[in-house]
């Protein structure tokens, strides 16, 4: 298990200099002569959550695969507790970076318990130590339902399948969790539940989170910080009250999805003359 690192962000909301858990320097990755990150320098503190923010294909995603090593980079580097990826070993650094995607990505043939021990049982824990994990994340993901741990996956709601993800990625207690669009499947009244109950998670846990949305109202309510992904480059990096007070057009077009008085303005023939 990676050891988590000790810096934290500083009262501006802006990751200390060295020690970051996270950091970007002029990252760019490609497929061939197609170019999907380019130049992306960034820190994560320890503790935060850093949300990146973009339309579909801005680079997010790939960004957060570089994280664990699913991605490798075609330039720069992209260091994890200090290291460079390339230098951890692939299995190592994945066991120690908890990941949830959308639909949770749960093994249809495993119940809940066996899904959320999944990793514990990698690491050779001893089957007491699991089973008393297990029950002590299902209760903190509020799947406290008698018999529910002996369910499949299909005989689950959205909702649970979700809770059961996120549980499954917290069991070693990672320090670092990716989250890549977990909630956009859920329709928007579970999606705000489980919001609030992951705020109330990572209040508790202070876990470094990197939080893949397209969502402007998910960015704001869940991230220390908000990344702004464009066209494979990052456009820049925002406390939430400074993205909602930005005068950027393009940032205003984001706020302008739910508040549409920041809407930038256009401009009249005569004005643009």
């Amino acid at each position: 298990m990676m050891p988590p690192p000790t810096s934290a962000a500083s009262s501006t909301g802006s990751p200390a200099e060295n020690g970051a858990a996270i950091e970007f320097r002029g990252v760019g990755f490609a497929i061939q002569k197609h170019q999907i990150l380019s130049d992306v320098n960034l820190q994560v503190a320890a503790g935060e959550t850093l949300v990146l923010l973009g339309r579909s294909g801005s680079g997010k995603s790939t960004a957060v695969k570089l994280i664990n090593r699913l991605l490798v980079p075609s330039e720069g580097e992209v260091r994890v507790s200090g290291r460079s990826t390339l230098a951890w070993d692939a299995i190592a650094l994945r066991r120690g970076i908890g990941y949830v995607i959308q639909e949770t990505g749960l093994f249809p043939h495993f119940t809940v318990e066996k899904n959320v021990a999944l990793v514990p049982r990698l690491e050779n824990w001893p089957k007491e130590r699991i089973r008393l994990r297990v029950d002590d994340l299902l209760q903190l993901v509020g799947l406290t339902e008698p018999g529910l741990a002996k369910r499949y996956p299909h005989q689950l709601s959205g909702g649970q399948r979700q809770r059961v993800g996120v549980a499954r990625a917290l069991a070693a207690d990672p320090p670092i969790l990716l989250m890549d669009e977990p909630f956009g499947a859920l329709d928007p009244l579970t999606r705000s539940e489980i919001q609030t109950e992951f705020q109330q998670l990572q209040k508790r846990l202070s876990k470094t989170v990197v939080f893949v949305t397209h969502d402007v109202r998910e960015a704001i309510l869940l991230g220390t910080r908000i990344g702004l992904f464009e066209d494979g480059r990052l456009k820049g990096i925002y406390s939430p009250a400074e993205f909602l007070e930005s005068r950027d057009p393009k940032i205003s077009s984001y706020c302008a999805s739910i508040r549409p008085e920041l809407a930038p303005t256009k401009k009249t023939p005569r004005e643009e003359k």
